[in-house]
């Protein structure tokens, strides 16, 4: 029994324009399966893709706080002049320059038109063959504690854990990997962003839900109400939802 990490859910006041950001920044195509607007790679709404980790945008009330979101994404490029191109680019989409306290370094930290930070990355060899997506990244107290967790929640295969910093990867070695960095501070809102995961076909989500809550992870009320997906929190209080197969 094992969960797959299937979309990134980013909420938003317009859900469309910001699904349209996302897809611009992507190179992918953004779809209208419902009330959200879900992001992916072109060529026609797959769900959920094989390799790639979609970007899920969904409709809320609340703009987003002036605190950092504690989930990001990380942007994928092959070479300086690529990243300068992304960054001027994403720009004149409607990107800002974020400050997180990032100092001098290598990348370009943004963020969407609704205040949600990313990063562009400058090329690195270890994201050569991610797609778009080079990395979502968490920030955590524990890397090695969030890396047991994530590691028995997914079926995923653990590529480094120190203290500072652990990632993960699909065992196909395809697609984005899942970072957890060493940070400063703890969690003191909702997050803006969060994963999204789903059973495999066959498996029992109900089943899943209970060995996570084994694992650590406790149930959340986000005023869902009655949904088909689980609402949780890892130990370190990141949520996430369990959907339920189609």
């Amino acid at each position: 029994m094992a969960l797959r990490p299937v979309q990134v859910n980013i909420k938003a006041l317009d859900a469309s324009a910001v699904g349209r950001f996302w897809a611009e920044a992507l190179g992918w195509s953004a779809y209208r399966p419902g009330v959200t607007t879900y992001v992916g790679p072109a060529g026609g709404l797959v769900w959920p893709d094989p390799v790639a980790v979609g970007v899920d945008v969904v409709p809320v009330p609340e703009p987003k706080t002036t605190t950092k979101n504690r989930v990001h994404l990380d942007l994928a490029t092959t070479s300086a002049a690529h990243q300068a191109e992304l960054v001027a680019c994403l720009k004149a989409l409607g990107a800002t320059p974020a400050h997180v306290g990032q100092g001098e370094v290598p990348w370009t930290v943004l963020a969407d038109p609704e205040g949600n930070e990313f990063c562009v990355l400058e090329p690195r060899e270890i994201y050569r063959d991610t797609g778009p997506i080079a990395a979502v990244v968490v920030d955590c107290a524990d890397p090695r504690a969030m890396a047991r967790f994530w590691g028995e929640a997914m079926d995923w295969t653990l590529h480094e854990v120190t203290d500072d910093q652990a990632a993960l990867r699909s065992a196909k070695g395809v697609g984005p990997y899942l970072e957890f960095l060493r940070t400063p501070g703890v969690k003191t809102v909702p997050d803006r962003v969060h994963l999204d995961l789903l059973p495999y076909p066959g498996d029992d989500k109900a089943a899943e839900v209970a060995r996570l809550r084994a694992l650590g992870a406790t149930d959340l009320d986000l005023g869902q109400g009655d949904v088909p997906w689980t609402c949780l929190a890892d130990p370190e209080g990141h949520e996430f939802c369990v959907l339920a197969p189609s």
